[in-house]
């Protein structure tokens, strides 16, 4: 039931995080505040198809 998504900085573009979701509950794309090691800070990273 639950499914691999990858997060991407919304500064860089760059996709620096995976994880898993559970698409039955949260169908809407997750967004987290996350480091990123490109812009070397913390930025907001969205849900990837």
């Amino acid at each position: 039931m639950r499914d691999r998504i990858t997060l991407a900085c919304t500064d860089c573009k760059q996709r620096n995080y995976t994880s898993t979701k559970n698409k039955k509950n949260n169908s809407e794309r997750i967004e987290l505040r996350k480091y990123c090691k490109f812009c070397k800070t913390h930025t907001v990273h969205k849900e990837t198809r």
